[in-house]
């Protein structure tokens, strides 16, 4: 997504398959979920693919849509998802698809937003169902989006 206009591009999502993702189930998570909606529940239990074709998948995608070089990763905050995401590819043996300094914090950008008297999940209605990665990805989005702009006006707003 580009912060500066709010267009939100192309979309990538993809369940992983729990048997092959590689981490550490933790109980609280597990307690977390259980709390969760149905419909959050049974989103990361369909349509699972193992986690080195869900990784390819995306190097693949931002080699089409934007480049290893040029494509900034938004984590809330970029110590854990973006995080995560990269130990996943270094556990799988393939390169990650875009350089560190390009990780971006979702969570850093709502704390300017409430330095200028505005917080953007509040303002900002959630749509989507709530806790489904794609649905919280755009919401995270729309509102960083919405931050920038007050904090950075375009040149056609003046």
């Amino acid at each position: 997504f580009d912060p500066q206009t709010g267009d939100m591009g192309p979309e990538f999502s993809k369940t992983i398959d729990l048997e092959t993702a590689g981490g550490v189930i933790d109980r609280d998570t597990i307690k977390w979920w259980l709390k969760q909606s149905r419909e959050a529940q049974s989103a990361i239990m369909t349509d699972e693919i193992p986690l080195d074709d869900a990784l390819l998948q995306l190097r693949e995608f931002i080699d089409e849509n934007s480049g290893e070089f040029f494509v900034q990763v938004w984590g809330n905050g970029a110590n854990f998802d973006n995080t995560i995401l990269r130990r996943s590819y270094e556990r799988q043996g393939i390169p990650c698809p875009w350089r560190y300094y390009n990780d971006r914090d979702v969570r850093t950008i709502v704390e300017l937003g409430k330095a200028i008297d505005f917080d953007a999940r509040t303002a900002i209605q959630f749509e989507g169902e709530r806790h489904n990665a794609l649905d919280d990805a755009r919401y995270q989005a729309k509102y960083v989006s919405v931050i920038w702009q007050k904090l950075i006006p375009s040149q056609a707003d003046s």
